[in-house]
């Protein structure tokens, strides 16, 4: 057994439960087993976006955000339902709990996917067998299909998982890296996005072989630390560990400075606020964390302290937004007099991809509402154009 896990290394899981809010509906009423079911926002006037399908349904060309109307072309019999955020977030919460059993080291990547290390689980048999014992485990009480990827690091353990669906098991070792991700398009590397994968093939990087043997001083010029770090990945090395801490919230993240002479020139006050601006996103980065209430420090020559703090309509993370907020708050409530300290603080901070993955799906229908007459349009002009009619575009 000990040949299965690695003296020096990891051997991490990626679970992803199979078109999960279809399946948890059809987990819900057993009836709905072998048709095609469509999670979507408006199914009495059979309008909306497609928030969700299963495999019945995707094999025929539906996908996520396609125009319901659309989807019912290709499936006329689909049955649509109103999606139950509560519900789909009851199933991930009892569904990982249970897989938590196996390991405390669970890194819960969206509502529907999680990392989990496996490293000290010798005991519990070779990690096939962990994998085909939870899904077991998990089809018989919740039923509930999960695809499975086996890797040394969470990269590869992602991209296997995404190899076989639904109900997979895929072992995606650093020595297989070459001959099975290399030939794929740069645009399916996990963490490469149809942007950044447009930008990569203007310099001629189209398959990940190209970003794996890219020029390091070319990459990142074009994608920054980013393109290292991608590059890293697609050559198999991702030092990362399962993180359990990863997606809670953090109290606050901020930066604050006292300066050797007081200051009274609003310029001067805004070239520090920047520093402290790109301070605190930078650490926001390195933690993946989002914000929408920022708090400024003011500390007077006299060592008054005030803070003020402002909540804002969306969550924020780069240098220039802080800056914005920042500078309103400090400016609207500066007395004049002259300053001794200055403090920026991203307050109630969350995990950015907590928020993306994990989003309210009633706000998503809302905005996904607004986009159908888009999606529709398109939709018509693929069919009677072509597809190449409509093409992905990035704006330097």
């Amino acid at each position: 057994m000990a040949g299965f896990y690695p003296k020096n290394g990891r051997v991490i899981f990626h679970i992803d439960a199979n078109a999960f809010f279809a399946s948890v509906e059809i987990a819900e009423n057993p009836a709905l087993k072998d048709k095609p079911v469509i999670i979507a926002g408006n199914p009495q006037e059979r309008r909306g976006i497609v928030v969700a399908a299963n495999y019945l349904c995707k094999h025929k060309g539906v996908y996520t955000t396609m125009a319901l109307r659309e989807a019912l072309k290709l499936v006329p019999e689909a049955v649509v339902i109103k999606p139950n955020h509560a519900l789909y977030k009851m199933y991930s919460k009892r569904i990982f709990a249970q897989i938590a059993k196996i390991s405390p080291l669970v890194e819960y990547a969206s509502i529907d996917e999680a990392y989990l290390d496996i490293t000290a689980c010798e005991h519990l048999g070779s990690p096939i067998d962990i994998a085909t014992g939870i899904q077991k485990k998990i089809m018989d009480d919740f039923s509930i299909p999960l695809s499975i990827g086996i890797a040394p690091n969470k990269f590869l353990a992602k991209m296997a998982s995404d190899m076989k669906k639904p109900l997979g098991i895929t072992i995606l070792r650093k020595r297989d890296v070459e001959r099975v991700l290399w030939g794929r398009p740069v645009v399916e590397a996990h963490g490469i996005g149809a942007k950044t994968a447009a930008k990569l093939m203007e310099h001629g990087i189209a398959t990940m072989g190209d970003l794996a043997k890219a020029d390091v001083k070319k990459l990142q010029s074009i994608m920054g630390v980013r393109g290292i770090r991608m590059r890293e990945r697609v050559n198999g090395i991702d030092d990362r560990p399962v993180d359990p801490e990863a997606n809670t919230s953090y109290k606050s993240i901020g930066n604050s400075t006292t300066f050797p002479e007081n200051l009274t020139e609003p310029a001067i006050i805004y070239a520090k606020l920047r520093l402290l601006a790109r301070s605190v996103s930078e650490r926001m980065k390195a933690k993946g964390a989002v914000s929408r209430t920022i708090q400024v420090m003011i500390r007077y020559s006299d060592f008054k302290t005030v803070t003020r703090s402002q909540t804002l309509p969306a969550d924020i993370q780069e240098e220039e937004e802080l800056l914005s907020a920042a500078e309103a708050i400090f400016f609207k409530h500066w007395t004049g007099e002259p300053v001794r300290l200055l403090g920026i603080t991203a307050q109630n901070a969350v995990h950015k991809q907590t928020l993306e993955t994990q989003m309210d799906l009633f706000s998503f229908q809302k905005e996904a509402d607004k986009l159908e007459p888009l999606v529709t349009t398109v939709e018509a002009l693929k069919r009677k154009f072509g597809e190449g009619i409509i093409k992905k575009g990035w704006v330097q």
